[in-house]
């Protein structure tokens, strides 16, 4: 609440200064006698200059909004800057390179309400019959095809995804309509990437980028409720910047496919700077919580008496994972923060894997510090123990750098008691029987795979928590 009262203080005094009027008198004047806010809108026209006129330059319009309607297309909401549209007009794309023959043109009063041309200055919609948001960017300049604009308006930056997980139907026969949903939902998010994976753990199924973690859980919380699909959603990771000794830079974003150390020279992680605030009473938690994520404190304001804002720089990859959770319990939901990215630096990173009865599962590696890739091995295979049923057979759970296991467990297998006819007579009838259940068991073991639960894969969000 003080945040909000401190940014609607400030936007009052900017409208003093453009106006030169008090704003406050004005609304107490208008409450009581029903006057004021007129002389304040007259003095906003009157004194803040209107828009150049340059409807003879080359055309340019700004993409401010679009969405996709099924029935015409993608509506792109846009203002001009320069020159002008007419419905005859062919437009152009500058970033999509593609151009469109206009359907119609018109504004918004507050409905949309055709026109036949619009010029600089003005605000309005078009559509195109454009099949996807992707060609109609938020940001995107519109020129006109046959006398196109030399140079885009400035700006405009693709967005690109900085979170990425692996989606996966539980049942097989919903790969196809996983496909088809994934596409369904590009048509109106343009900031939705994916493309074709295949784990041995888990079959077909897709690699997708976001924006972040809310766009990550919006996106699957529409697949299942949507399209009631059954997805296995692996733990989310960042894009890491590997350096190969051959001078070779590669962007991994799954950490499965991490270059083995003796042919990688050095790994970045991008790093985000965290501004959170809370209440004074909350200092020490926040603190030591960003501490414990690799976080470099750099500043510390006081907004009022009882109100602080901590400042951070942190690993994105500690951020994607759990971290609001645990702030927002630490501080009894009275916190709030926010980040961007600020590049990427160099960092003792490993890669770790987890193998299950003896097979790497790919969708339980992870990249961690060096420092803590003990801690989190053995966390790892702690909680897999609890969650992946008993077999016929032993399970040995692993945690590895490389060829180096760090950590071990084992799921215990489901005896039957074959000695429970043997009441008596010689004991190498008990011993017969139970080499032919070792044997059997240990044929099971190489034939036989493990079923790994959903919850499995999430395991190494719930490590933080414990």
């Amino acid at each position: 609440m003080i945040c909000l009262e401190l940014i609607l203080k400030k936007i009052k005094n900017e409208i003093e200064s453009i106006i030169g009027l008090d704003t406050s008198k004005a609304i107490s004047c208008s409450a009581k006698t029903g006057v004021g806010i007129p002389e304040i809108l007259q003095a906003v026209v009157d004194r803040i200059p209107s828009p150049k006129d340059n409807v003879d330059h080359a055309t340019k319009a700004l993409i401010f909004d679009s969405y996709y309607d099924p029935y015409r297309g993608v509506i792109v909401y846009f203002r001009i800057m320069s020159g002008g549209i007419s419905t005859k007009d062919k437009i152009l794309l500058m970033a999509s390179k593609k151009s469109y023959d206009l359907d119609e043109i018109g504004v918004m009063a507050p409905d949309q309400v055709k026109v036949n041309e619009l010029h600089a200055g003005e605000v309005g919609y078009l559509a195109a019959s454009i099949k996807a948001v992707a060609d109609a960017r938020v940001g995107d300049t519109i020129t006109l095809q046959d006398s196109p604009a030399e140079e885009a308006l400035p700006g405009y930056t693709e967005a690109k995804p900085m979170v990425f997980c692996g989606l996966f139907p539980t049942d097989a026969d919903q790969y196809p309509d996983l496909r088809e949903a994934l596409d369904k939902l590009q048509l109106s998010d343009a900031a939705l990437k994916y493309e074709p994976e295949t784990s041995s753990a888990m079959g077909f199924g897709f690699r997708c980028g976001f924006l972040g973690l809310l766009h990550m859980e919006i996106v699957q919380e529409r697949l299942e409720r949507e399209y009631d699909l059954d997805l296995i959603v692996t733990a989310p990771s960042v894009i890491y910047k590997v350096k190969m000794i051959d001078g070779e830079v590669l962007m991994i974003d799954n950490p499965a496919t991490l270059p083995d150390p003796q042919q990688r020279e050095t790994i970045e992680e991008p790093y985000v700077r965290m501004e959170i605030y809370a209440p004074n009473d909350y200092n020490g938690t926040l603190m030591g919580l960003c501490q414990d994520r690799r976080g470099d404190f750099v500043d510390m304001k006081y907004i009022t008496t009882d109100r602080v804002t901590l400042i951070y720089e942190i690993p994105l990859a500690e951020v994607v994972t759990d971290f609001f959770d645990q702030m927002k319990s630490r501080t009894k939901g009275y916190a709030s923060m926010e980040y961007h990215l600020i590049g990427y630096r160099k960092n003792e990173l490993v890669r770790l894997d987890v193998l299950i009865n003896s097979e790497r599962a790919d969708p339980l590696t992870t990249i961690v510090h060096k420092d803590s890739a003990y801690a989190v091995g053995k966390g790892l295979v702690g909680k897999l123990k609890e969650l992946i049923p008993k077999q016929q057979f032993k399970i040995p759970l692993q945690a590895s750098i490389g060829s180096r296991v760090i950590a071990s467990e084992g799921i215990s297998a489901l005896r039957k008691d074959v000695l429970s006819k043997c009441y008596g007579g010689d004991i190498s009838r008990k011993k017969k029987l139970l080499k032919k259940q070792a044997k059997g068991k240990k044929r099971m073991k190489s034939m036989g795979k493990v079923d790994v639960p959903q919850e499995a894969f999430m395991a190494v969000l719930k490590l933080n928590n414990d």
